[in-house]
């Protein structure tokens, strides 16, 4: 997404209108859920994508509409299977998409897109809040808890109301929708392996922020993670020294050994993680969760680390273990966003 906001930035920057198309509410079986966006000028589609097939079609009929008229405007799309009205698609649901027109003319809006382009930069949760209300003309602001509100005023149930689902809100007999972009949370990695130098690549792409720590200096070099936010050098009975982990992170123990995964697993079960996950066979699972109750660990703490880490889909090389734990981050991650 961030990239789409990007293309949005130059295009507006280059003097071309664009219209910024989002799925804003989803039911049943659609192509693509809430929060898929493509970006759309004279030219066609230019970027991102709403799920292809007859609902990207039309939208992108109707976003040069909205590119001639200027103004704003939601669409709703029905996908039931066996009606004349149907669209073409196999699978059946509602989908709203929302046509938001961005004039080049208006400097604000290129300034808001810098604005979002510079939270990604400082990988600051943030939340896109566009207004749906007739007559609101493409009203877009952003919120972030460090800068406050930035674009068009909006009332403070709206802020108030913000959360890790993306909704629609009404206030003050306005309707907006809610959405928030960079999530929360960081992926600690510990261990600079070839596991390691496979996944970060795998977890940025889904928009996962990645942290490596090793306290091999040959295996922490940042040019073997590309995609990290960071590597540290560090040394693993005190990670607290480096790193502060809470609630909303993510530990991915796969060190050079069964000491160093059980020294830190001893660690990362103080802290508050959402998710920690260890690499590693079923066998010596047993032998390590013997040495964490010997530790005094119970049951109730053992059940947080999931062993072994990752989707059972058969992987054994660096790349398919690399795929395995970035799916189960993923589910993860959906998990947490449906509290």
């Amino acid at each position: 997404m961030k990239k789409l906001f990007q293309l949005l930035e130059e295009t507006l920057r280059q003097g071309q209108d664009a219209v910024l198309v989002t799925i804003i509410a989803s039911s049943g079986s659609t192509p693509r859920g809430t929060g898929a966006r493509m970006l759309v000028t004279s030219a066609g589609r230019i970027g991102g994508t709403i799920g292809g097939g007859a609902v990207e079609y039309y939208s992108e009929e109707a976003a040069l509409e909205v590119l001639a008229e200027k103004d704003s405007r939601t669409e709703h799309y029905s996908l039931k299977k066996n009606e004349v009205q149907d669209l073409g698609m196999i699978c059946g649901g509602d989908v709203d998409v929302y046509f938001q027109f961005l004039s080049a003319a208006e400097p604000q809006n290129t300034a808001l897109m810098q604005h979002i382009e510079a939270l990604y930069q400082t990988g600051e949760e943030f939340w896109i809040i566009n207004e749906l209300s007739a007559g609101a003309q493409g009203s877009m602001s952003v919120y972030a808890q460090t800068g406050g509100l930035v674009g068009q005023p909006v009332p403070d149930a709206v802020i108030e109301s913000l959360g890790e689902k993306a909704k629609q809100f009404e206030a003050g007999g306005r309707i907006f929708y809610c959405e928030k972009m960079m999530k929360s949370g960081r992926v600690y990695i510990f261990g600079g392996g070839h596991v390691s130098q496979a996944l970060v690549p795998v977890l940025k792409s889904v928009d996962f922020r990645c942290v490596v720590l090793e306290d091999r200096k040959e295996f922490s070099r940042p040019e073997l993670f590309p995609g990290a936010e960071e590597v540290l050098l560090i040394e693993n009975s005190h990670i607290a020294d480096y790193v502060d982990i809470g609630a909303s992170d993510y530990v991915c123990i796969m060190t050079r050994g069964h000491k160093d995964d059980l020294e830190v697993q001893a660690q990362v079960l103080h802290t508050q993680a959402y998710y920690i996950g260890v690499i590693g066979s079923r066998h010596k699972k047993a032998g390590v969760f013997e040495k964490l109750r010997g530790m005094g660990f119970t049951d109730a703490d053992l059940d947080r680390i999931t062993t072994p880490i990752g989707l059972s889909i058969g992987a054994e090389t660096p790349a398919e273990i690399a795929v395995s734990i970035a799916g189960q981050l993923i589910e993860r991650r959906a998990q947490k966003d449906e509290r």
